[in-house]
């Protein structure tokens, strides 16, 4: 990770090395934090944030859920990381909202434990690499199954949720895959271990309700806003997991992969195993729209200030 000279934490701007937290702070402990994964980047109306809103509505969302009230409102938390994206001089950069119960307190009880507040900007390249989204991703369905809402709250984006999903990554790691694709507790298709998934059939792509467990993306809803605009028939249903090695095609979508194909699972090649042409064609719309190309999808773009150059 290449360090940038400053990180927001609790209203002020500290230097990037100064941004610490106590051993004993709750959430480290407990896992007691919800977060965000947000990314800038540098378009045709100079740098802007892709979705800022949307982002940090769920932010708030889940830290409701968690019972965390953040002690800023949604624009203060907005005009704070547009600074913060400004006054570290980047164009392009992955952002980290993180809401966290903070020290004072310990045990399980955590409504004592203050809550701190910190957004962190760093670059930030393709989660599963450039050659990833070029040339598509190999992965392996997982033994482990993505959490059930009936233990923890899966639309949430707590910190302590995703040993769910690192015991995931591991696993597939250790087996040679780039990704994991995680079942639900009923054993049908959820997600992969950062990323949500879409599986083309027969010309119609399906992916997995709001209720299989599933992260309710932002880039989930911008693809699915895309391909319907490209006309093509979408259908938010439960997928088996035998549908996944009959698939003509899949892809995942995430702020951190971005929309990356799928061309193997299970050592079952994906339709031809090269990225197919629905997918080819979703995948270039939404770059259109992460870097603002189009202006159909402009007023998903939230612009940085940039600093007037001083002569």
């Amino acid at each position: 990770m290449k360090p940038a000279d400053l990180i927001w934490m609790n209203g002020e701007f500290v230097a990037w090395e100064d941004a610490k937290v106590h051993v004993l702070t709750h959430g480290l402990h407990y896992g007691t934090g919800v977060f965000e994964g947000i990314r800038c980047y540098d378009t045709e109306i100079g740098p802007a944030v892709f979705r800022h809103a949307d982002h940090i509505d769920r932010l708030f969302k889940s830290a409701e859920l968690y019972y965390m009230p953040i002690p800023f409102d949604r624009e203060q938390i907005r005009q704070s990381t547009l600074d913060l994206i400004s006054k570290n001089g980047m164009r392009e950069c992955y952002i980290r909202p993180l809401v966290f119960r903070g020290y004072g307190t310990m045990g399980l009880f955590p409504l004592d434990a203050p809550v701190d507040v910190c957004v962190a900007v760093w670059e930030w390249a393709a989660y599963l690499g450039e050659e990833g989204k070029r040339n598509g991703v190999r992965a392996k369905v997982s033994s482990w199954r993505r959490i059930s809402p009936d233990s923890l709250i899966p639309h949430a984006k707590a910190s302590g949720q995703y040993l769910n999903s690192i015991l995931a990554k591991i696993e597939s790691h250790k087996a040679g895959y780039e990704e994991a694709i995680l079942l639900d507790d009923r054993g049908l298709v959820c997600e992969g271990s950062g990323e949500n998934i879409f599986v083309v059939r027969d010309g119609v792509i399906y992916t997995p309700p709001q209720t299989a467990s599933i992260l309710d993306g932002i880039n989930r809803k911008s693809a699915i806003q895309i391909a319907r605009d490209l006309g093509h028939e979408l259908v938010e249903r439960d997928i088996a997991r035998a549908e996944l090695y009959l698939a003509d095609e899949i892809y995942l979508t995430g702020t951190a992969a971005e929309l990356v194909p799928c061309v193997e699972v299970d050592d079952h090649a994906v339709g031809s195993g090269e990225p197919g042409e629905v997918t080819r064609a979703i995948q270039k719309a939404f770059d259109d729209a992460l870097h603002g190309r189009t202006d159909r999808y402009r007023d998903w773009l939230d612009p940085v200030p940039v600093p007037a150059k001083v002569a």
